[in-house]
């Protein structure tokens, strides 16, 4: 086989490989969920369910993981992982966990796991104590506003 053959071969293979699909890849998350810089933890790796059976902030842990919209979520049991996997939406924070006052004011920012509330059966993040004050004053205004900016606010 001369050089000349050989290259155009592994060029051949080479862009063969590069258009194959991953067999690893993910298709992209619907909606975009806020796992910080350095992590892929939703909500901060703390167990969403925990704050509706418990009514309390709780951290997950590894052994009670799964992957849901490209974040892996953590849970403090099995009947807590087992709720969430028969319904995510109904578990997960408002707006991917970014902070719900933030979205009101169409800007995107973290929502910090132990700042947080629960309105209708849903879970709202905030990103301090100050700004949760704020989200208090007009938690209804909030929620029209920051669903109707989210999740575009975020794709800017």
């Amino acid at each position: 086989m001369t050089p000349k053959l050989l290259l155009m071969c592994i060029s051949l293979v080479w862009s063969g490989l590069a258009l194959a699909p991953s067999a690893h890849a993910e298709d992209p998350p619907a909606m975009p969920i806020y796992t910080g810089l350095f992590a892929n933890l939703g909500a901060g790796g703390y167990d969403v369910v925990a704050y509706h059976t418990q009514g309390e902030a709780v951290r997950g842990v590894r052994a009670f993981t799964t992957r849901w919209q490209g974040a892996d979520w953590r849970f403090s049991s099995q009947a807590h992982l087992d709720l969430f996997l028969a319904d995510p939406p109904a578990y997960a924070p408002q707006y991917g966990g970014h902070c719900a006052w933030a979205m009101a004011q169409g800007y995107g920012a973290k929502g910090d796991p132990q700042i947080w509330q629960i309105v209708d059966g849903r879970l709202y993040l905030n990103f301090d104590r100050a700004i949760h004050a704020r989200w208090q004053a007009d938690i209804t205004g909030h929620i029209a506003r920051a669903d109707a900016n989210y999740p575009q606010v975020l794709e800017r």
